[in-house]
This record gives C-alpha cells, sequence and structure tokens, in this order.
C-alpha cells in the first residue's frame, strides 16, 4: 500500500477524527527525502494495513509544515489523538522508522524472513553504485544474486546534487536518478533488493551468514559495498545542533538557509562543492580551512573566484558551536598563532572527510590504518570469498566511476571462485 500524497484538507480532517496516522514531511529538492523514499513506501507496505501512512510535500503545504514546527526534512510524525506523538527526524533506515512506530505504538511490526534454506550465489552488503554495479555484472553472469540495503540506492552518491564527471551524460546528473537507473538496471537482469539492516555477518566458512532485521540469509560469496559516511567536527554540542545550524549536506539542507550566512567547513572537491551550492541560495558562504589553501582539484578554485558571496577564513578551524535553540555562531582558532575569534553565522555545514562503514566487519578482515578494508585492485579480502568494493576499501581515489570498476572486479573474482570452489 503505497503511501498517500495528503493535502491540508485530508491532514485537517484526520485530526479532527483523533485517528493514527504516520506524515512524512518532505520536498521535491531535498535529497534525503528522495533517499529515503524506498524505505518509507516499504514501511508504508508493512504498517499501511494498521495506520495511514502519507507524505506532506512542504513546498505545496508551507503554512501546514510551518504550523507543525517542521524545521529539517525529511521528518516523520506520528499523530494520535488530534495531536502529534512522536517526531523522527532525518531517518537512517527502515528498521529506523519500524522501531519509531513500534516503540510509539507499543506493537511490533509484521515482517517476513527470506527463505530460509535459501544459499545465494552472491550477497552484497549496501546498495551505492559500487553494490548495484556488482549486482547487475553477477545477474547478468547468471549468478542468483540479492543487494541488502538499509534505505535506498545510491549511498552518498544518492545525496549528490549534479554529477558532470560520470561518462555518458553530457549534460550530467543528479546523484538520486543515477542510483535509481543503477538499481533497475541491475534488477532487470534478476538481482533482489533487501531493505533492512545487517546486523551481523559471518564472513569465514560456508554458507557465509549475513543476519539482517528482515532475518539471515546466506551466500557462497559476499561483496562489501557498505561504503564512508561523513566525519564530524567532533566539537562539544555537534550532534545536539544536528539539524538546527549543523548540517552535512548541502543539496539536502541548503534550502532552509536561503538568505542567509552560512560556513563551511572543510577544503577538499566535496566542501568546495557545498560552497558552491550554497552561493546560490546563501547570502554569504565563509568556506574555513585548516591550511592556506585548497586541496579541492583547479576546476573549483576558479569557479570560487568567479563567485563574489563566498569568503575565506584560512589556518582555521572550528572549535566552538554558539547557540540558543539554534545556531547562532562559532568559534575559530588560528592554527599558527591560536589567536581565537567569534564568527556569528546562521548555519554551519560539515565537509571534512568521510569514515568508512566496516565495524560489521572488525576482527574478520584486514583493515588498513584509517580502518579501510585492505583490497586492491581484485577486490579480495583478508577472506576467501568475500570481496570489498567502492569507498569502503583501500584505494587512492574514490569516485562514482571508481566504484562502479570495482563492482565489475569483484564478480569477475567471486565467479573464478565460485568455478573452483564447484559451483
Amino acid at each position: 500500500m503505497a503511501a498517500m500524497n495528503m493535502n491540508r484538507e485530508q491532514f485537517d480532517e484526520m485530526i479532527r477524527s483523533g485517528k493514527t496516522f504516520l506524515v512524512d514531511y518532505w520536498a521535491p529538492w531535498c535529497g534525503y527525502c528522495r533517499k529515503i523514499e524506498a524505505a518509507y513506501e516499504a514501511v508504508s507496505e508493512t504498517w499501511g494495513r494498521s495506520i495511514p501512512v502519507a507524505k506532506i510535500n512542504i513546498d505545496e503545504e508551507e503554512q501546514l509544515s510551518d504550523s507543525q514546527g517542521i524545521e529539517i526534512i525529511p521528518t516523520l510524525v506520528l499523530y494520535k489523538d488530534g495531536k502529534a506523538a512522536a517526531t523522527l527526524r532525518v531517518p537512517e533506515s527502515r528498521d529506523m522508522i519500524e522501531q519509531f512506530l513500534t516503540d510509539s505504538l507499543e506493537a511490533a511490526s509484521e515482517t517476513s524472513d527470506p527463505e530460509p534454506s535459501r544459499v545465494y550465489d552472491t550477497v552484497i552488503i549496501g546498495g551505492g553504485p559500487a553494490g548495484y554495479t556488482a549486482a547487475l555484472y553477477a545477474a547478468r553472469a547468471g549468478l542468483d544474486t540479492i543487494v541488502v540495503e538499509k534505505l535506498s540506492a545510491g549511498g552518498q552518491m544518492a545525496l549528490t546534487h549534479q554529477i558532470d564527471n560520470y561518462p555518458g551524460f553530457e549534460d550530467g546528473i543528479d546523484g538520486y536518478t543515477l542510483a535509481e537507473k543503477m538499481r533497475k538496471q541491475a534488477e532487470r537482469f534478476g538481482a533482489s533488493t533487501l531493505y533492512a539492516e545487517v546486523v551481523r555477518a559471518k564472513l569465514e566458512g560456508q554458507p557465509k551468514a549475513v543476519e539482517t532485521s528482515q532475518g539471515t540469509i546466506y551466500g557462497r560469496t559476499l561483496i562489501l559495498a557498505t561504503g564512508a559516511s561523513p566525519r564530524e567536527l567532533g566539537v562539544p554540542g555537534e550532534e545536539e545542533l544536528t539539524g538546527r545550524g549543523v548540517a552535512y549536506c548541502a543539496a539536502c539542507d541548503g534550502m532552509f538557509y536561503k538568505d542567509k550566512t552560512v560556513v563551511v567547513a572543510g577544503g577538499g572537491n566535496s566542501a568546495v562543492a557545498d560552497a558552491l551550492i550554497l552561493s546560490r541560495i546563501a547570502k554569504k558562504v565563509i568556506l574555513v580551512h585548516r591550511r592556506d589553501t585548497l586541496r579541492a582539484t583547479k576546476i573549483y578554485h576558479d569557479l570560487l573566484q568567479e563567485t563574489p558571496n563566498i569568503e575565506f577564513c584560512w589556518n582555521s578551524v572550528v572549535t566552538e558551536l554558539h547557540h540558543k535553540e539554534t545556531l547562532t555562531g562559532i568559534r575559530l582558532k588560528d592554527v599558527h598563532t591560536g589567536e581565537e575569534t567569534d564568527l556569528p553565522c546562521d548555519g554551519i555545514f560539515v565537509s571534512v572527510g568521510r569514515k568508512p562503514s566496516t565495524s560489521l566487519f572488525e576482527g574478520q578482515l584486514e583493515l588498513d590504518k584509517a580502518g579501510y578494508i585492505a583490497a586492491g585492485e581484485t577486490t579480495e579480502t583478508s577472506v576467501s570469498g568475500v570481496y570489498a568494493i567502492g569507498d569502503v576499501r583501500t584505494k587512492p581515489l574514490r569516485q562514482v566511476v571508481t566504484a562502479v570498476s570495482d563492482g565489475a572486479a569483484a564478480v569477475h573474482m567471486a565467479e573464478v571462485y565460485l568455478a573452483e570452489a564447484g559451483r
């Protein structure tokens, strides 16, 4: 049962009725809203038999969203007895949404386990560009293939506003659309997708086991495409202020800072791309970097120089976040002199790198000093039949094009492994 698109009249009617219902406040320009769409629809299929599940476009119902105090999207609100009973902001997985509902309604959701006796030729953990390329190659090779993804296709790519360096799209393409194309292409050849969160994985032996929130699945080979997530600044109050002045995705949350002053912390390609996106929305963008030159590629340097509302704070790091209910400013420290200054601002976008998602595999696989899975161009890991692809593995360049290359290489190696094992 698909989530219904709800307008103000329908919302008011539900409130008057006192019924229990769930609403996702979203907008078409919000990358993360699109990223959770598949997971939210899956939740709607499960819970829609017991409570109405709806979506409200804040662009079309601006007064309604304002009256409900929606400050960040996506925000999920459960209404009971004519009022908001519980709120979940920016859910990270389908399971987080279901747990939110279970806790709020004090009732367990109905789930069904995958076939317990089935052993897939390959199980792919992660549905980013690397994962779905692997799924495409594996399915076309006749391998029984499943992708386990906690939220929706694309990973971090799905939050990218514009991709101009992926071959074949002369006008560029947004990350969410590219991700959906990759998923549909893989599924056209027979790959399947399970929207669930992996809680444990047994990599050694045969078959290899992946325990998920939707049950345990088994595979003769495993392909790990868990990617990497944004690093935090690591300053006090950062977590509490997330969504209230602290953000990690300019394409997702930039519209909340229209005509305001924002800071971007970082100096790489992602930080500069965020600054350029924000320059089209905010009144002023201040790029804070701990060095006196950017690490970003030269093409970005030229664009920055042509953008009049971008300023720079060199040789500086953020040490404090000033706030009341929301962020009001930051404190900067000069890395050479130690001098500290206060900088008023309405928001800060953190873009200081990524951390690999490898906690599931610690103690089972060899990791490098930075925590990435040790795997070369063959994508083979320290465990036979297990392959690491995309941003999660040791590599000099992490881009969409290198991720998809990894996916193809991993399936080739998996085919060799299965042939030698006498599949």
